[in-house]
């Protein structure tokens, strides 16, 4: 293969992963999903990399023909907004330790979810929740000559910090409010393996991210409102999901380069979250129980999301790529996280070896579904105080990013 062929090909490589996932991924992820997890940097072949970029998503979600408890007409309103805006910030710093032995260090916040109806019919169920995280990561890797290319052995630790509040209507008439704060984290781990050979711009990965355990979720209940103070209140333990996804890469022609990939999400894993008083024994914390005073119900099923596309260089300053994204909806009959479809496309400018700054956009559609009672685990059954629909909705996001190498 000529110098010049290689140098096209390995450009289109480089820009399309790290442009497409940045602004696709986030835009249409379900269950808690924001900006997942990134470990893409580490494969750049630059001595020395940091990048930075944000991304800004708009979630259109409207909520219709919304009912209180048993179907009832509260008279608060049958419709609201159902979804936020949202940034995704995310940073990064990528080394040669020593010639085969790469590593990078990062912030991220993969996990979050903000919904504001205010005074609906389903205000007893939400009137605000605003779930955040901050995720900070350290990821190493080990390639040794394999045949034509490089096998690559990956692995790493992260950290992650995860708070937020829920606030609901607790008296209808007249309208008084509660408020729970909770705040937890936790260690994860990941593993996995990656072959690369340059000549045509290929590679396959496969990572593995470990479940992250939270055994000491802890906050307040918030009743001033009718009288009853602030409490201590803590939640039983449970996992942020692990996760496994498969990237693929490859040269098709000088310049031109596809990609895809295929990742699950273990969202079952949060069903509903009982919170509980202090001093009660964690035995008898479960949702439904006596001891429980409240519950975050999310019910997920598991998250699996197919992407493809391609991107291409124009030449040593301009290149672009576009890409297209199916996510199976975590929700199956509560909440209205459905399949989402998204198209995405973006460009990248290099005005010198040492610098690209990328510039991305996507818009989605959010499918149509209903949200009303939903059977869980203990007998208990989500959804009995708010229903609603919901149709097809439009999500779009605009990222942009810049990466400094040498």
């Amino acid at each position: 293969m000529n110098n010049l062929r290689l140098k096209a090909l390995l450009g289109a490589g480089c820009f399309s992963l790290a442009l497409m996932g940045s602004v696709i991924h986030p835009a249409h992820a379900g269950g808690l999903e924001r900006g997942g997890y990134d470990i893409d940097l580490l494969f750049d072949p630059a001595p020395f990399t940091t990048e930075a970029e944000a991304t800004y998503v708009m979630p259109d979600r409207k909520y219709e023909n919304a009912r209180g408890p048993g179907g009832a007409n509260l008279g608060l309103g049958t419709s609201a907004d159902g979804a936020e805006g949202y940034w995704v910030p995310r940073i990064g710093a990528k080394v040669q330790v020593v010639q085969g032995v790469d590593c990078m260090v990062d912030y991220s916040q993969p996990w979050g979810a903000h919904t504001a109806p205010g005074i609906w019919n389903g205000a007893l169920s939400n009137i605000e929740t605003d779930i955040r995280s901050d995720n900070y990561a350290g990821t190493c890797s080990y390639k040794m000559d394999a045949g034509k290319g490089q096998l690559r052995f990956i692995g790493g630790l992260f950290y992650q910090d995860i708070s937020g509040f829920k606030e609901s209507l607790v008296n209808v008439f007249p309208a008084l409010t509660g408020r729970v704060d909770l705040k937890t984290s936790g260690w994860g781990w990941r593993a996995g393996i990656a072959y690369e050979i340059p000549d045509i711009a290929l590679r396959a990965s496969l990572v593995y991210n470990s479940k992250v355990k939270l055994d000491n979720i802890e906050g307040t209940l918030d009743l001033t409102s009718i009288g009853r103070g602030i409490t201590p209140i803590y939640g039983s333990t449970q996992y942020m999901p692990d996760t496994l996804e498969l990237k693929l890469q490859s040269g098709i022609a000088p310049g031109w380069l596809a990609f895809g990939s295929v990742k699950w999400v273990n969202w079952s894993l949060l069903q509903s979250v009982p919170i509980c008083p202090m001093g009660f024994p964690a035995s008898s914390c479960f949702t439904g129980s006596p001891a429980a005073v409240t519950s975050l119900d999310l019910m997920y099923r598991d998250g699996w999301t197919v992407t493809g596309g391609l991107g291409h260089k124009f030449n040593d300053q301009w290149s672009a790529a576009g890409q297209l994204s199916w996510d199976r909806g975590t929700s199956h009959g509560y909440g209205a996280q459905t399949d989402t479809w998204t198209l995405g496309g973006g460009v990248a400018y290099t005005p010198s070896p040492s610098v690209e700054i990328r510039l991305a956009g996507a818009v989605g559609v959010l499918t149509s579904g209903h949200s009303g009672e939903l059977a869980g685990e203990n007998g208990y059954i989500a959804g009995e105080d708010a229903s609603y629909d919901f149709g097809n909705d439009l999500v779009t996001a605009i990222s942009g990013g810049v990466k400094i190498k040498f």
